[in-house]
């Protein structure tokens, strides 16, 4: 094999492994809460979606699988964010999604903060 093969085939197991490090992993709503601090994208049907207008930082909430307050993983839009999105984040009740962002522990429970509309994906 000469040397061109040989590093275009070296070039071809980098790239492959490289692509394979920054895939996002899905994970269920149930299961997001083992992966606390991690990047990672969680699938599931809202459940109940609720825009609290008189709550401080007028926060649109969007739970999966469950409804509030039995939620089991909450996906959390601020009011400064809101108008970036086409249609009102709520307009998704009811509807499979997946919502891609770091992981994080919100009184106990599994949170992403959607701070873009390219976080999430209707299935």
């Amino acid at each position: 094999m000469n040397y061109k093969w040989k590093v275009l085939i070296l070039s071809i197991i980098i790239l492959a492994f490289t692509a394979s490090a920054f895939a996002q992993e899905t994970v269920s709503p149930d299961d997001a809460a083992k992966v606390i601090g991690q990047q990672k994208t969680v699938c599931g049907v809202v459940a109940s979606a609720h825009y609290a207008t008189r709550s401080k930082g007028q926060p649109t909430f969007l739970n999966l699988n469950k409804p509030y307050p039995h939620q089991v993983f909450t996906v959390l839009i601020w009011g400064s964010d809101r108008g970036k999105f086409e249609k009102p984040p709520e307009a998704l009740s009811g509807k499979d999604i997946c919502v891609t962002g770091m992981i994080q522990s919100y009184r106990g429970g599994p949170e992403i903060i959607v701070k873009d509309p390219s976080q999430i994906k209707v299935k």
